[in-house]
């Protein structure tokens, strides 16, 4: 039986919720409210083999998921607002702010609607390499060539070395062994060596920038008065990894690009990836300096007076594709588990 550690997760968030911790610590752990991720919402059913499932909610989980944000007390509320309640923690009631992170078609075809049925605020980052239709999304290439179920030959620490990806099983090992060798510590030998597994299987490393939004698109989906556009960089890179100034021209310029294209001024920005080995301190001052008002991670956490000193390091809860259990969304909203995970500091540092 071939258990991750999301199956660990959700056995001890079920726990959580099944003895009312939650409730209980709730009025010292929920904070102010939570910044909420999404990335892709499909009604596409899950696969057995389904690493990047992760990303994805069906349209009916997202509207569920807002009933019951709405029936629990909280506003939904864009990221502008989101921000002003932060510098401002007595403004109103607990607050969420919903975020979809690369600029997926599926936003605008299945997560718009729901939005609109609800009067719900959203915010869409997008790399502008990716609305250009010429973005490398290798995490969804290096999907498509496992699921080809041809044996990959690679050489990992000087080893070389052949995996199977022929059953469920051998392609849950291929990319639990090669996800992180792809994600090395460079972002341009990471692209190298996803190209290299594409043309071992035969796989069109262009295609998956097709899921994305055109330019055209991305215009139509701005005229909506519910949504924002916010930055994601230009190419969707690690930033750590980057040297500043690198660094620096994938923040400014992926604000820049988006401003040009679209007319209008792009305040938000969302780390690429996101995590502490992502983006830190350094990135930070970046975005500062490069003229955004805040900058979300991946950190897991919620909102709290503190944040006001920090806003280029906002946490979100990721509304995950492993998750979709209202109870659970109910659990981490409490911010029980991010107070459990953080030694209940309000300033998650991962």
């Amino acid at each position: 039986m071939f258990i991750t550690k999301h199956d660990v997760m959700r056995t001890a968030l079920s726990a959580i919720y099944c003895s009312g911790g939650h409730q209980l610590l709730a009025p010292f752990t929920r904070g102010l409210g939570a910044v909420l991720m999404l990335h892709q919402v499909t009604p596409e059913p899950a696969r057995q083999f389904d690493p990047n499932g992760i990303l994805r909610v069906t349209p009916d989980f997202l509207d569920a998921a807002i009933r019951q944000i709405k029936s629990e007390g909280y506003e939904f509320v864009s990221m502008d607002e989101a921000r002003l309640r932060v510098l401002d923690p007595a403004r109103a009631r607990p607050f969420v702010a919903m975020t979809l992170d690369d600029g997926y078609r599926d936003n605008r075809i299945h997560a718009q609607p729901v939005f609109a049925r609800h009067k719900v605020p959203y915010c869409v980052y997008v790399p502008t390499r990716f609305a250009d239709g010429a973005g490398d999304m290798w995490w969804e290439t290096f999907e498509a060539v496992i699921t080809t179920g041809r044996p990959l030959t690679v050489v990992k620490n000087g080893e070389r070395r052949t995996f199977a990806c022929g059953s469920t099983e051998e392609k849950r090992k291929a990319w639990g062994a090669l996800y992180w060798w792809l994600r090395g510590p460079d972002e341009d030998v990471t692209r190298s060596r996803a190209l290299d597994l594409c043309a071992q299987a035969g796989v069109d490393p262009t295609a998956p920038a097709r899921k994305i939004m055109t330019w055209d698109e991305l215009k139509q989906l701005a005229e909506d008065p519910l949504c924002t556009i916010g930055a994601h960089t230009v190419n969707h890179y690690s930033l750590a990894k980057l040297d500043s100034a690198r660094c620096f021209e994938e923040i400014a310029s992926g604000k820049q690009g988006l401003e040009d294209r679209l007319g209008r001024p792009v305040r938000h920005l969302s780390y690429p990836y996101g995590s502490a080995a992502d983006c830190g301190p350094r990135e930070f001052a970046l975005a500062k300096e490069a003229g955004f008002e805040t900058g979300v991670t991946t950190y897991k956490g919620l909102l709290f007076p503190a944040h006001r000193d920090h806003m280029f390091g906002l946490p979100r809860l990721s509304l995950n594709g492993e998750f979709q259990d209202l109870r659970m969304l109910s659990v981490l909203l409490g911010g029980a588990p991010f107070a459990l995970r953080n030694g209940f500091r309000q300033v998650a540092t991962a």
